[in-house]
C-alpha cells in the first residue's frame, strides 16, 4: 500500500504543479501598458516583481504588482519604440508577455 501512495504522489505532483501556472497579460493604450497577472486557477497574483525590458532584452525598469495583480507602466517613462517584454516573477512562478510596437500603435487608434 505504501508503494501505491508513493507512485500516486509522483503522478499527481506534476499535474498539481502545472495547475498553478502564472498567466501574464499586458495591454497598451496611448498612455500606458497595463500588466495583469493571475494563476491558472483564477486567483490573482497579489505580489511579485514586474520587469520591463526593451526589444533587445535590456532592462528598462521594474515595478511591483499591486494586490489586485496589476501594474501600470506609463509609456512616457520608457523607450518603447522596439516593443517591450513584460516579465512577472512571483517568487515561485514566472511568465512573460510581449508588447509589440503594433500593439502600442493600435492602442493609440481608439
Amino acid at each position: 500500500m505504501r508503494g501505491f501512495a508513493f507512485a500516486a504522489a509522483l503522478v499527481v505532483a506534476p499535474m498539481g504543479a502545472a495547475a498553478h501556472g502564472l498567466i501574464v497579460f499586458a495591454s497598451a493604450d496611448c498612455e500606458a501598458v497595463t500588466v495583469e497577472a493571475k494563476f491558472s486557477n483564477g486567483r490573482v497574483a497579489q505580489q511579485g516583481e514586474v520587469r520591463i525590458l526593451d526589444g533587445d532584452n535590456m532592462l528598462l525598469t521594474t515595478l511591483e504588482l499591486a494586490e489586485d495583480g496589476t501594474a501600470v507602466l506609463p509609456l512616457a517613462d520608457v523607450d518603447h519604440e522596439g516593443g517591450l517584454v513584460v516579465e512577472v516573477d512571483t517568487g515561485g512562478h514566472d511568465n512573460y508577455w510581449i508588447v509589440t510596437p503594433d500593439d502600442i500603435a493600435r492602442g493609440c487608434e481608439g
